[in-house]
């Protein structure tokens, strides 16, 4: 949460001339509904399971740069779709950042605690090394900016 990942991703496509989806928004756009009340009617399983189906469509269309939600990894599936169909980039963010970054957004279901610095933490201790099995980039995006973020990975890519 709060690497950057939408934002990031919308620029990159641009520079790639990639068509740009987001598994959120368009689980979003296709419900009718945000994610925070799929979140209070479904329960977490309910929102993962709408999100592995929206990546599996997305991820088999083609130049199509796709930004995944962070808990996308928990299911071994979706690492096997992502590793399996496309290049994945794992945006990482410190957890001081993640707060910072984070800390007006009432749209974050998992962040809806007394202390999100802890859930943050949580979430990396779970995540990280799942988001490090699949990478086939790793990018820190601390403290910059996320145009230069973005032309680093065109730069990378563009032999793609």
């Amino acid at each position: 949460m709060g690497a950057g990942k939408s934002t990031i991703g919308r620029l990159l496509a641009a520079d790639l001339r990639l068509e740009f989806k987001d598994t959120d928004k368009e689980i979003e756009d296709r419900s009718g509904v945000d994610i925070p009340w799929i979140f209070d009617m479904e329960g977490e399983e309910g929102f993962r399971n709408r999100e592995a189906a929206m990546l599996d469509e997305l991820s088999q269309l083609d130049k199509t740069l796709l930004a995944t939600g962070g808990g996308i990894v928990l299911m071994p599936e979706n690492r096997r779709v992502l590793s399996s169909r496309g290049r994945v980039v794992y945006l990482m963010t410190s957890i001081e950042e993640q707060v910072r970054r984070t800390a007006r957004d009432t749209k974050r279901p998992l962040l809806n605690s007394d202390n999100p610095k802890q859930v943050l933490t949580d979430l990396m201790t779970q995540r990280h090394e799942l988001y490090q099995e699949i990478a086939d980039y790793v990018i820190d995006t601390d403290r910059r900016s996320p145009k230069s973020v973005a032309q680093e990975l065109a730069e990378m890519l563009s032999g793609i």
